[in-house]
């Protein structure tokens, strides 16, 4: 009689907590890009972890009113986003200079996320002595944010085109993969895109229910789109800095503040500092691999005709009527 063995557990599951791992039973779940499982919680699919870190930020983050929480699906322009939110906000306490803390700091360790840093390894942390206003960065769907979409905070989402945010998250998880496990191809992981079966996707339900909210409370939730941003960045930063309450002086447009901060955040300043280029400030995630090449309409490079079509008719059919579209072409 053949030996029945129990289904394997990814090393990170094996870390959770009981009442964690019993939940996972009752999850649907499929292959992960990266780990050996994603589970459907809450209506999206993420890893093991993030489910039990997401549930101790549900069920203990208090929510301020002048929290600015930074939110986007992964590699859409993340990192970035936070830098500037950082430069902006802090900008009468750190001045565009040698000693700027994002000369010397990861922008993830600048702006912590919830779900990887904070509530990752203690379900309480202590947030009291954040400075005010408390940044924080999530790749969380809106419907599951807790307090937060309660609350009056502000909450800014940077959104990607699809077919750059899938390229940049597919090179992403081949880089931060154990050496151990086969690279995934871009067949399967595009197959897996195009059904949703991606880190907190489906994409398309993650963008609209930010979208959707950014139309119904625009003084509480900005949406900025990364190629918005690329073409036009100082009127992103003026938009994004007046959003946030911290809006630009005549006198310091005049004197050239937000170029200074546009460059200071620009990719290729970020990439070429030490602190970017070694250490590790998201989980195991090396920061190096976090700077790849920024650029639009790089998926050109790697989509086949039938691919282009095949995400074009997802996106059609998912963003169709809800008046979110996206210039996909540098």
């Amino acid at each position: 009689m053949a030996i029945t063995e129990n289904p394997p557990l990814d090393h990170e599951e094996e870390k959770l907590s009981d009442e964690c791992k019993k939940l996972l039973l009752s999850l649907p779940k499929e292959k992960g890009w990266r780990t050996l499982h994603l589970f459907q919680f809450q209506g999206f699919w993420c890893q093991s972890t993030e489910i039990q870190s997401i549930l101790a930020f549900q069920n203990h983050f208090q929510t301020s009113d002048s929290d600015i929480v930074l939110a986007s699906i992964p590699k859409s322009g993340t990192t970035w986003l936070k830098a500037l939110t950082f430069a902006i906000v802090n900008r009468r306490h750190f001045a565009v200079s040698k000693s700027h803390p994002l000369l010397t700091s990861n922008p993830h360790d600048l702006v912590p996320f919830l779900e990887y840093k904070l509530y990752a390894n203690n379900p309480l942390p202590d947030l009291s002595k954040f400075p005010e206003p408390r940044l924080f960065g999530t790749h969380i769907p809106y419907p599951s944010l807790s307090t937060i979409k309660k609350s009056n905070c502000k909450i800014v989402y940077i959104c990607r085109n699809p077919f750059d945010t899938f390229v940049s998250s597919w090179h992403f998880i081949n880089k931060v993969k154990p050496q151990s496990q086969a690279p995934i191809s871009l067949d399967e992981a595009f197959d897996m895109y195009c059904k949703g079966i991606v880190g907190f996707g489906p994409f398309w339900e993650h963008m609209l229910g930010y979208w959707k909210e950014s139309l119904n409370r625009p003084d509480n939730v900005l949406f900025l789109k990364y190629e918005d941003m690329k073409e036009n960045g100082v009127f992103q930063l003026k938009k994004l800095a007046n959003f946030l309450g911290f809006p630009f002086s005549l006198e310091e447009e005049r004197g050239g503040e937000i170029e200074e901060i546009a460059k200071l955040c620009g990719f290729q300043n970020m990439k070429k500092l030490e602190v970017n280029r070694s250490g590790k400030s998201i989980k195991n995630f090396e920061n190096k691999n976090l700077f790849r090449k920024a650029e639009v309409g790089d998926w050109m490079n790697y989509l086949t005709p039938n691919m282009v079509e095949r995400l074009s008719k997802v996106l059609e059919e998912k963003l169709g009527g809800s008046g979110l579209k996206f210039n996909v072409l540098p």
